[in-house]
């Protein structure tokens, strides 16, 4: 992995949207784990609403995560689609236990507003670049034409 400094730089040049900001919190928080960050977050900001954002391959391996159940009741939670995951991720051990608290995507305005357990899954237009190509600049960004 990169060092910190460089992978903040990487993440601001790929924010472009103005309601993104990229930071360090969990190096100013000194926490390490995705569930341990969110628990301060929630801490630190009661009145605030967070969703958990991430994509199928995180949902597939979700069950390998540090306290994943909790994470589940911590914060609601939006998976957008990664081929060649989402097929896996779906029918998955996350997706099987939490399939009672999953929203339907017409649902999705009101995620931040659910008590958690709550998911959602965006089937979502596929950029053909991965992350590392993007990352290493060898291919358009998503926002980017081809």
């Amino acid at each position: 992995m990169a060092p910190l400094a460089a992978r903040l730089e990487a993440a601001r040049g790929q924010a472009r949207d103005p309601r993104i900001t990229v930071t360090d919190v969990e190096a100013r928080l000194g926490t390490r784990y995705t569930v341990d960050t969110i628990a301060e977050l929630r801490r630190c900001f009661p009145d605030k609403r967070f969703v958990w954002l991430m994509g199928a391959d995180n949902l597939l391996e979700f069950p390998h995560w540090r306290q994943w159940r909790r994470l589940f009741t911590l914060v609601p939670i939006a998976v957008f689609d990664r081929a060649p995951y989402s097929v896996r991720a779906l029918a998955g051990k996350t997706a099987n236990v939490y399939a009672s608290s999953r929203l339907a995507t017409k649902d999705a305005r009101i995620l931040a507003d659910r008590t958690p357990p709550a998911w959602i899954f965006f089937h979502t237009p596929q950029h053909p670049a991965s992350a590392t190509e993007i990352r290493a600049g060898g291919r358009s960004s998503p926002r980017e034409p081809t």
